[in-house]
């Protein structure tokens, strides 16, 4: 037997094998094409229930076979799965478009869309249809045959190299090692660096220490070690993946990924790509975008132009360094902050132990929503590191199931994330409750030390646990609005808002305790964390503009023009250089959020909802961080809501009013450059 082909609540990880894979796609592919065609060749009248509703509730099998394999192929992948990835992603594209290219089903879409306004329809159901009409007209349903031909051949190669893209940034980083057999070598860096490279040389029978790309050895190293021209040598490997015309090179798969990408874009009507994406996101066109971004840059610019100048004079005083480049800017800007604040991570670590930041967060989410969270061990997975857990109510109804998975490993791929194993949706009478996942890379416990989180991990396990919480929380009717089924521009609005908690005194002294002695956190220490989060704002905003605008360069525009993927990129980063250029590195080669993930015409939205957060957590401030009433409203208007409204009128019955972009550059500390 399958085990994905038989009913099952939890994935069945400890029955599965990659030849189970295949088969179970090309099954659920099957049983959820019949459904379709059932749906499509029906002779009753089109209706709300039999048509969008029904078409909604369509392919729950499907569903759950790609979340348990896309899931392990970014958690836990090998050649084999990434294999099959290639083989099954067309056959998905395929089966998404024999349904929006299904003339019959398309008809009966329309046919209700055409009487929407006498259907008193209530406004998720609006919101549906809206969705389940849309996904037909902006996927070539209007279409003429020769057209729609044309257009599943585009989605069926992209969904390809957008994979491939993906592998060869994974292949790159697992490739790379710096092997140190000389203490001398690792000078600054802190011990707990030092015995997780010794532990990871141990691992692979090496003498001395490695250092690699993923991020808990790598950022260390750039932050901490003395050696400049190991700096370089480590900066440049991790710029440059994807960037060595070799078998791994992304050079050709971006200008053959915005190629297509702008072809079906004016295939289905549209300028641009961007033109395309945004229709269905709160910014809404790609002039807005850069009103958005020129706004910020604006602001950000002076600010980031004298913190650099100041690092630069630091270093020189220091080190008696002429030009900083790209692999001081790590080093030199923790020795400052060190000097200005007298704060450093290795100070901060010993209170961020990982168990009990993750004790941390469920006593927040607890304090706000009233949840209750209990680990256990009945539930089957995927890698021993992975902990789960059973999220109940007050009233001890079950939430969620929730898996967490914090460490890296050979097989995952960088970066940390949040997925669904199961969405929340109510069918029968039964409300279905999610499986909600978080997926980290922490640095690992070593022999002698627990894991020990910077203080950016901590911020980033909140943030993570902000989406689990979209997604725990979910409470609508039907799949396809649940969680977070929201524009993009909106998604990042519940994990950004939850990175406010660890500033606040109030929330760390729940859980920042000395993971030896037990103490709480200082509160002196507590006060240089907030007097810090300002610290090269400036600079950190130029940056994330930076990568929005190379975004928009690469989206917003006809690519056909551009053969140079290095010189599209200097162009696009004009205007915000601070560092001096780096010829053998290239950021869009590794960009996957945007080239592999679901970022492209969209990685502006990280900004854009640091203005929501920044708007919604003064709400909180002025209430009280654990305020139950404001907590209810976030919870009752956005967390449990989904995708079931327009995202500015679900924020307006939270908040009562537009987001203000205001919140945010107050927070950075910016406002003072509105003056100048």
């Amino acid at each position: 037997m399958n085990p994905l082909l038989s009913p099952f609540d939890t994935a069945p990880f400890s029955k599965l094998k990659n030849e189970h894979f295949k088969p179970a796609f090309l099954k659920a592919i099957d049983m959820a094409r019949a459904e379709i065609y059932g749906i499509a060749n029906a002779t009753d009248t089109p209706t709300f229930e039999n048509t969008i509703a029904a078409l909604d509730y369509a392919g729950q099998q499907l569903d759950r076979v790609s979340s348990v394999f896309f899931n392990l192929n970014s958690a836990e992948t090998n050649p084999e799965i990434q294999k099959i990835a290639q083989e099954v992603s067309p056959l998905l594209s395929e089966f998404s478009n024999d349904i929006t290219l299904n003339e019959d089903l398309f008809k009966r879409v329309k046919a209700v869309y055409d009487q929407r306004h006498n259907l008193k329809l209530t406004t998720e159901e609006q919101t549906l249809l809206d969705k389940k009409y849309k996904s037909f007209s902006r996927n070539g349903a209007n279409l003429p045959d020769d057209k729609k031909k044309r257009l599943r051949e585009i989605d069926a190669e992209l969904s390809k190299l957008k994979l491939q893209f993906g592998e060869n940034v994974l292949a790159e980083t697992n490739k790379y090692e710096m092997h140190l057999t000389s203490e001398a070598d690792l000078d600054g860096l802190p011990e707990g660096e030092k015995e997780a490279a010794a532990q990871l040389a141990k691992s692979k029978d090496k003498e001395g220490w490695l250092i690699t790309l993923d991020y808990p050895s790598y950022i260390p190293f750039m932050k901490y070690a003395k050696n400049r021209k190991l700096r370089k040598e480590l900066s440049i490997a991790f710029g440059s993946k994807g960037f060595h015309d070799d078998e791994l090179d992304n050079q050709k798969n971006i200008i053959k990924i915005t190629n297509l990408r702008h072809e079906r874009a004016n295939l289905l009507g549209y300028k641009t790509h961007a033109h395309y994406v945004l229709e269905e996101r709160m910014a809404e066109t790609p002039e807005k975008v850069h009103q958005f971004l020129n706004e910020l840059l604006e602001k950000a610019k002076p600010a980031a132009e004298r913190e650099y100048a100041e690092l630069e004079e630091f270093a020189k005083k220091m080190d008696n360094i002429d030009r900083l480049q790209k692999w001081d800017g790590a080093y030199y800007s923790e020795k400052l902050k060190q000097k200005l604040f007298d704060l450093d991570d290795e100070k901060l670590k010993p209170y961020f132990k990982l168990e009990n930041v993750i004790a941390g967060v469920f006593k927040v989410a607890e304090k706000l929503f009233g949840l209750q969270f209990e680990e256990v061990f009945d539930i089957d997975k995927y890698h021993p590191d992975v902990k789960t857990y059973r999220i109940y109510d007050q009233d001890k109804n079950l939430v969620s199931l929730f898996y967490a998975d914090f460490h890296p490993r050979p097989g995952k791929r960088g970066g940390a994330w949040m997925t669904s194993y199961k969405a929340q949706y109510v069918q029968n009478g039964i409300n279905v409750r999610p499986h909600i996942s978080n997926v980290c890379n922490f640095t690992k416990p070593t022999a002698s030390k627990p894991s020990l989180l910077t203080f950016n991990e901590v911020t980033t396990l909140f943030h993570e646990f902000g989406h689990g919480l979209h997604g725990m929380l979910a409470n609508t009717v039907y799949p396809g609005l649940s969680g977070t089924s929201v524009y993009w521009d909106f998604v990042e609005l519940p994990s950004q808002i939850m990175e406010n908690w660890c500033f606040e005194k109030e929330a760390l002294e729940l859980f920042a305790t000395h993971y030896e002695s037990g103490e709480v956190i200082p509160m002196d220490l507590v006060q240089k964390i907030k007097d810090s989060a300002t610290f090269q704002e400036g600079m950190a905003t130029l940056r994330q503009i930076s990568f929005g605008l190379l975004d928009m360069s690469w989206h917003g525009t006809d690519p056909s023009g551009i053969a140079n993927v290095k010189a599209q990129e200097q162009l696009a980063f004009k205007e915000t250089d601070l560092y001096p250029e780096s010829p053998e590195t290239c950021m869009s080669t590794s960009f996957s959020h945007i080239f592999q993930g679901g970022y492209s015409s969209g990685y502006y939205s990280y900004k854009w909802a640091e203005v929501l957060d920044a708007d919604a957590f003064a709400y909180f401030k002025e209430k009280g961080i654990f305020n139950k009433e404001v907590a209810t409203k976030f919870k009752d208007n956005v967390l449990s809501q989904g995708g079931t409204e327009k995202p500015m009128e679900l924020y307006k019955r939270f908040r009562g009013s537009e987001p203000k972009i205001e919140a945010l550059l107050k927070r950075a500390g910016l406002l003072s450059e509105t003056s100048n």
